[in-house]
């Protein structure tokens, strides 16, 4: 995955664009996250936003749509393609400005980038 892909939805997901996926049910490859607070695409850097409740000490976390491996309207569920730890451990989202920070969002990014995609090794 490269920077530019990791800011779109794969080919194959599911997503339809235009398509509202808040409130969708999050499930990280280990169980659920959250929920989808609201997407957003600031500066072409299309991400979720996902209440994770009390799962993270009511946290929300920035999700690249480029980990996204699957969403299903009809389960109204969005699966992605790394743990939940993985997302623990991405850049603490704090504040709504940060969305619209491409700074911040460039070191999200380069946290999903950086994991290792499931099925494969690391180089």
């Amino acid at each position: 995955m490269t920077i530019d892909t990791i800011w779109s939805y794969p080919p194959g997901s599911g997503h339809v664009e235009g398509q509202d996926l808040t409130g969708y049910g999050v499930l990280a490859t280990d169980g659920t996250i959250g929920h989808v607070e609201r997407e957003d695409g600031h500066h072409g850097m299309w991400h979720l936003v996902v209440d994770t409740g009390v799962w993270l000490f009511g946290r929300s976390a920035v999700v690249p749509v480029g980990v996204v491996a699957a969403v299903d309207p009809q389960a109204r569920t969005i699966a992605l393609t790394c743990t939940g730890d993985e997302v623990k451990q991405a850049p603490r989202f704090r504040t709504d400005s940060e969305t619209m920070d491409p700074a911040y969002l460039t070191a999200v990014a380069d946290h999903y980038l950086r994991l290792t995609p499931r099925g494969s090794t690391p180089a």
